[in-house]
């Protein structure tokens, strides 16, 4: 029997084709990878402005929903969802990318402040701070007059090589997540991804 009750999945990130590759969309990255591993396809939602996508890993059935509000948006639709389908904020995993990691690095975490990052920061002004968090390090340009222009392109080769790699690590951490808990779980994934290891090239945008 599973330890953990996750019921939804958010990545966040901002809709269209001049978005796709860009750090910002480092949550629709892993959306996207994680619905594809599981046999997952998403519809448009109208009535929660975004796209969801139904997958179901072991025993467990899990909604992945990726607003398509732009970033700064994204909390009143994540709110209209749960609101709809009765889920808990607790009960939800929201994927995004972390200025304030390096480039390599994913964690998983519980609550929080949004840490500059507008689109948690509307998600937590609409749902609270009690919720998961998956973050997927883009390293910051040291300047908080570049960041909006950092985050809103994409990275070098090398360092999109290593976002696309932990992004698979997070994919297949999830059944442990599930199965085993969240401690277990961010204990595996901090200490295999602290160093990097290397390999074939992980799922990532497609």
């Amino acid at each position: 029997m599973s330890t953990f009750a996750l019921r939804l999945i958010v990545g966040l990130g901002n809709p269209g084709p001049e978005h796709a590759l860009t750090r910002h969309n480092a949550g629709f990255w892993f959306a996207d990878a994680l619905a594809r591993q599981h046999g997952g396809h998403f519809r448009a939602q109208r009535r929660f402005q975004g796209d969801a996508a139904k997958i179901r890993i072991g025993e467990h059935e899990i909604e992945i929903f990726k607003p398509l509000t732009f970033m700064n948006r994204s909390g009143l639709a994540v709110r209209s969802l749960i609101d709809y389908r009765e889920i808990d904020p607790s009960q939800v995993l929201v994927a995004h990318d972390e200025l304030d990691l390096p480039v390599g690095s994913v964690r998983l975490k519980f609550g929080g402040g949004a840490g500059g990052h507008n689109g948690l920061k509307d998600v937590i002004a609409h749902l609270g701070d009690q919720f998961w968090r998956l973050r997927f390090g883009v390293g910051h340009p040291g300047n908080k007059e570049e960041v909006i222009d950092y985050v809103l392109r994409r990275a070098p080769a090398n360092e999109e090589q290593q976002i696309i790699e932990r992004v698979g690590d997070a994919i297949a951490i999830m059944p442990v997540l599930l199965e085993k808990g969240p401690d277990y779980a961010m204990n595996k994934l901090h200490r295999s991804t602290d160093e990097p290891e290397t390999g074939d090239p992980k799922p990532g945008p497609a």
